[in-house]
């Protein structure tokens, strides 16, 4: 079965905005936040819950995710165009934020991840590997003054 290619990115942070990056398993050395495709039938939300849990073990329901409304289409890598229908380029991503009161044991997915680390923001807007993770991440500082309650 092909993935849609529509998926969603969450940047999960804490209130002083230290930033969880993965890195993949499939691509060592390509970090990045929790990623993932929508299933049939999935909104948006609940993907980002599954994807959350599915990556790190958080129950994303137990605290702020909220979606950033921020919309991102970008070409697919060559490398993973052959998980989509032949003739999909594109894939249409939407940004959520998932903020928690402090850094918190992750419980990675040895399938998909080979580590987990939390970072300052600025650090992490620098070591993910994909421009639209990083212009997500950039936005944080932004996004969690205009939000101050949001955890």
């Amino acid at each position: 079965m092909y993935k849609i290619p529509v998926s969603i990115l969450v940047i999960i942070y804490t209130i002083d905005l230290q930033v969880l990056l993965l890195e993949r398993a499939d691509h060592p050395g390509y970090w990045q936040s929790v990623t993932g495709s929508q299933d049939p039938d999935e909104t948006l939300y609940q993907t980002a819950l599954r994807e959350v849990f599915e990556e790190t073990g958080i129950n994303a329901a137990n605290y702020a995710l909220t979606d950033w409304q921020i919309e991102n289409q970008y070409e697919i890598y060559e490398e993973w165009r052959w998980r989509y229908a032949p003739g999909v380029r594109f894939n249409t991503e939407h940004v959520f934020g998932l903020c928690l009161p402090n850094m918190m044991p992750i419980r990675i997915a040895d399938r998909e991840h080979l580590n987990a680390i939390w970072l300052p923001w600025q650090e992490a807007a620098e070591k993910v590997f994909s421009s639209s993770n990083a212009e997500a991440i950039l936005k944080l500082s932004a996004h969690q003054q205009s939000n101050l309650n949001s955890c």
